[in-house]
């Protein structure tokens, strides 16, 4: 509570009869307990309202869902992503980490009628610790490449190694992630045609191959059959040549290019892809490997949470800043309920912190629980 009472109430104080920090613990604690809109939020916290007056007074009991919308819908945005990246500092360690940036749409946070599209979101996702670092939505009529550098400048990026697709292979972003003490990894793709061509040439000539590290990696589940070639090469200097274009401009600290060939079998069906990259760090092959691998974790340690245990797809959220802040909300409920070592999934811890206000007041504090 300490880390977001910078948020200004935005209702006028003589009308104020519930305390934002009241509305803030209730509707988290509400999200972690499982429920999914403002309705089930007030409904659970008239039914817990002893548990929440441990913390706070609640004098005047619990506000409407509308008061409850009134309020997210009208909250800083800006603000609020700004207080939950202070808050999650605290939960990080300094071990380096790898930082996962991708986007993702709640796809029924739209409102056609007044031409608004669905909130896309661009997350950082820490995949070591599983932590989700910050977000920023993306403007309406604009794209990822416009939030991810707004999103870089909120992190902490000291050591890190930061991962992204294709839509981030942009030399600003690279300079804002080298400027503040991180490393890049990033997609090369047609956006870059002429150093995406320069790459494949270097990686498909074996004449070359005395310059390049080389690991191979095997999956097999679902009847699916993946394996991985990677290959790395420190030797850039030659991208640097005179030969290139005089005014092309350089990708700051460039000191590793990479490839990873993809071979998948299902059944009688082989596909093969190539994906390219590019990277400030010098990495060796299975280290690279596992960045790569580990980059994708933000699908399915994030995303796949977001929607099967969290419902996000299913939110109907739709006016002012209340979709941001609700998802601010669910990704602090998602890093609290990840805490636990207990062997309970996700989806369980969200039951039992909804049947056990022990196991929830746990999850709050950051504690390991008692049961």
């Amino acid at each position: 509570m300490d880390h977001f009472s910078a948020l200004e109430d935005p209702r006028e104080g003589w009308r104020v009869l519930y305390p934002l920090p009241e509305i803030l613990l209730l509707v988290l604690c509400a999200t972690l307990a499982g429920m999914e809109d403002f309705v089930e939020i007030v409904l659970w916290g008239k039914e817990r309202l002893d548990f929440l007056r441990r913390f706070l007074p609640f004098e005047r009991g619990i506000p409407s869902h509308d008061a409850l919308n009134d309020v997210f819908n009208a909250l800083d945005a800006e603000l609020f992503q700004h207080c939950f990246v202070s808050w999650v500092e605290t939960l990080r360690d300094t071990d380096p980490e790898l930082i996962a940036i991708d986007g993702k749409t709640s796809r029924r946070t739209h409102a056609r009628s007044k031409g608004r599209e669905p909130l896309h979101l661009v997350s950082a996702w820490a995949s070591r610790q599983r932590l989700v670092l910050g977000q920023e939505a993306v403007a309406d009529k604009s794209n990822e490449i416009v939030a991810i550098p707004l999103l870089l400048q909120r992190l902490e990026l000291t050591g890190a190694l930061v991962t992204i697709d294709a839509i981030g292979t942009q030399i600003e972003i690279a300079k804002i992630i080298t400027e503040r003490g991180g490393d890049y990894l990033l997609s090369l793709k047609a956006n870059r045609p002429a150093l995406l061509s320069e790459v494949e040439t270097f990686f498909a000539d074996p004449a070359n191959a005395a310059d390049w590290e080389a690991c191979d990696t095997v999956d097999a589940d679902h009847g699916r059959l993946e394996q991985r070639h990677h290959r790395v090469c420190h030797k850039v200097d030659w991208l640097f040549s005179d030969r290139r274009f005089p005014d092309e401009r350089e990708f700051p600290g460039l000191a590793m290019i990479a490839v990873v060939q993809t071979t998948t079998e299902r059944g009688d069906k082989v596909e093969e892809e190539q994906r390219y990259y590019i990277s400030s760090a010098k990495l060796d092959a299975k280290t690279f490997a596992k960045a790569v691998r580990d980059h994708w974790s933000v699908e399915n340690r994030l995303h796949w949470v977001l929607d099967v245990v969290f419902h996000d797809d299913l939110a109907r959220l739709r006016t002012g800043f209340g979709p941001q802040n609700m998802a601010v909300v669910k990704h602090m409920a998602m890093n609290l309920i990840r805490h636990p070592k207990d062997r309970h999934s996700l989806k369980n811890r969200r039951k039992l912190a909804c049947l056990n206000s022990d196991y929830l007041e746990s999850l709050i504090r950051n504690q390991s629980p008692l049961t």
